[in-house]
This record gives structure tokens, sequence and C-alpha cells, in this order.
């Protein structure tokens, strides 16, 4: 199989990295193209014997499964542009949320999926969260959700929980990062410890962290109760939290949500100009 990027920004270049990591393919099974040519020669550095091709059709011509890593409103112009090129036995992947694979198959001849990476899977871990098209055959299925178990742990999900599971799988990471910057500048303004020293132990705390739910140790519920001694420190930092976290996360859910409409209304519009 001759897999394809077109658009190798922060998540196609992240992709191609846990590809080659976890040697899911051969550097010389992989095509790449990249509006701004000079990124994916960029790569191509790294990985010498990636092919890098300057035109989004030539690639498309040339591979069997083609990821599409670019922004939600470059998609339809990109397939309006390359439609002629498309052949019903190869597979577009699509890694954005708001186009679902029902659209997608609506514009091009091919199966579709829909595979939305983690800066995870970087680490060989995370998440990568699967929507088949209609289209799709048994035995494209199988190979793309076998290939994915190399470099991250596939999930199935409904098209009406796209956009809450990609907060947490994909915008998770961003999220939690945010989270622990400020408690890592507050305990530097509030004590006196040093931010390189803070930001350290942060960083062991959630390696740690993770292997502890990742070695099934304990579930959060239960990390928090052993952790969470009655009448000590860490029980007066949660009612602290309790206290002033308010409508935090439903505010940041209602915020992704309302930009996930935001662009659902915007391809739609595309796509009723373009009949």
């Amino acid at each position: 199989m001759k897999w394809g990027v077109i658009g190798t920004g922060n998540m196609g270049s992240i992709l191609i990295n846990s590809w080659m990591s976890s040697n899911v393919m051969s550097q010389s099974q992989l095509y790449i193209h990249n509006r701004t040519v000079q990124k994916a020669f960029d790569i191509q550095k790294d990985y010498p014997n990636i092919h890098v091709l300057v035109q989004a059709e030539d690639l498309i011509d040339e591979v069997d499964i083609v990821f599409v890593c670019v922004k939600p409103l470059e998609i339809y112009p990109l397939l309006k542009k390359t439609r002629k090129h498309w052949r019903k036995e190869q597979c577009l992947v699509s890694i954005t949320s708001p186009f679902s694979v029902e659209k997608l198959e609506s514009l091009v001849p091919c199966q579709v999926a829909r595979m939305i990476p983690s800066i995870t899977n970087r680490a060989l871990s995370g998440i990568t969260l699967l929507t088949f098209g209609d289209s799709i055959t048994k035995e494209m299925k199988g190979y793309l959700e076998q290939s994915s178990k190399i470099y991250s742990t596939p999930f199935y999900i409904d098209d009406d929980i796209t956009r809450v599971s990609s907060d947490i799988v994909s915008c998770g990471p961003a999220f939690f990062g945010y989270l622990a910057e400020q408690f890592i500048d507050s305990a530097v303004k509030e004590t006196k410890i040093d931010k390189d020293t803070a930001t350290e132990l942060t960083e062991k705390m959630f390696i740690g962290f993770g292997k502890l739910l990742e070695d099934g140790h304990f579930t959060l519920p239960e990390l928090i109760q052993k952790v969470c001694v009655k009448g000590g420190v860490t029980g007066e930092g949660i009612k602290a939290m309790d206290g002033e976290l308010g409508d935090l996360f439903p505010l940041l859910i209602r915020s992704t949500h309302a930009k996930y409409d935001e662009d659902i209304s915007k391809i739609s519009e595309q796509l009723e100009l373009a009949e």
C-alpha cells in the first residue's frame, strides 16, 4: 500500500513522525504534499526516502490511501480541484471533525474514513478516533484499524459525539498542559520555588500519573481518594478548586462546540454554493 499526506502542518507532521517511528510503513511507501512545498522538503530531510510531490493531483494519482490534513474550510476547495483524480478503490482519510464522512462521500467517488489523531500518537500512545463511511470495504476498514493500532489505540465513535471526543483526545493535551502551566506559574509566584524546578516536578508528576492509569493501579476516582487524605493538605487544595472552577469546563465545551458548529455552517455554505 502506498500512503499519502496532503498537508504537513502540525498534525500531518505528527502523523508522519508517528508512522516512521512505529514502522507502520517504509519511507518509500509514503508520499507527501504541502501547499508551501518547503515544509514537505523539511520533513524529507529527516526521512530521505519519502517522496515529495509538488502537486496534490500527482500525489492522489500515485497512492492508495490519502490522509487529508488541511483545515476544515480548505477541504472542499481541495476536493473540487482534484475530483477527477480520485479512484473508486482509493481511500480518503480526513483528520478533521466538522467534515462528516457523509459529506465527504458526496464529493468523491472513493472510499472515505475519518481518523482523528492526537499529539500523544507521537509517543506511540493515545487514541485515534475512527468513523467509517458506508462506501468503505471490510478489507480497507480492517487495514486502517490494524495500522492505527501500531501507533495508538483505535476507538470507534458515532458522529454525534465527534466534537466532545476530539475535545478530550485531541485538544485535551493542550487544555491540561495550559492548566499545568498555570499551576507552575502560581507555585513560582506564591513560593520560593524556581520555574525550572517546578516545571520538572510537574512534568515528572504527569508521567507518573499516566503510568498509574496505564498500568491499571487506580481509576481516576480511586487516585483522588488515595491522595486526598481526610483533613490533609490535598483536601484543602481540592476544596479551593471546587470553589473556584465553577463553570470553567462547561464553558470550555460550549466554546469548542460553538466553533465546531460555525465550521459546519461554513462548510454547508460552501457545498450549497457549489450546487
